[in-house]
């Protein structure tokens, strides 16, 4: 993505395996990679602290480098970790919500009864997701309406065979 609020403008390594990153918007976040690094094999080597502490800025401030064109996270995947770990709704879950649903942008601002603009916002990482839009989007997941018309309640998993069988 080309968005300034994925470019980065510091990189700070952190203890145990952590990470003090901050965005050309000024917004400051603090992670862990500990997860990733423990269950992702090519992230291996940075369980060696001296190559960890080697993070930096890459190319454009588009991600975080260790080894140059070997071993980099992109700024976008670790700005959503980061909002992800801090408990907010990070914007990749509504690039996921919509693959997996088979969702157009159109299709999906209409089910949240929200604009596309809007959607476009949450989808790009532009705006923070709010969390009722999150649970609109879990709530349109679990009874996955046909048209326009909304269930008054939640069908047995009965009813949502015979519906979507």
């Amino acid at each position: 993505m080309s968005k300034d609020h994925f470019q980065l403008t510091n990189v700070t390594p952190l203890p145990d395996h952590r990470l003090r990153l901050i965005y050309a918007d000024g917004q400051a976040y603090e992670l862990s990679l500990d997860e990733w690094i423990a269950t992702s094999p090519i992230l291996n080597s940075l369980k060696d602290a001296a190559l960890f502490a080697q993070a930096r800025i890459g190319f454009a401030g588009r991600s975080v480098e260790w080894i140059e064109d070997a071993l980099d996270l992109g700024a976008d995947n670790l700005r959503n970790l980061a909002i992800e770990q801090a408990g907010g709704i990070g914007h990749e879950r509504i690039w996921n919500w919509l693959h997996e649903n088979s969702l157009s942008l159109e299709q999906a601002a209409n089910a949240l009864g929200i604009s596309r603009r809007m959607l476009i916002y949450y989808r790009d990482g532009e705006k923070p997701i709010p969390r009722s839009i999150w649970l609109a989007c879990l709530g349109w997941e679990a009874v996955r309406p046909i048209g326009d018309s909304l269930p008054q309640q939640i069908p047995t998993a009965r009813e949502y065979a015979a519906m979507h069988g």
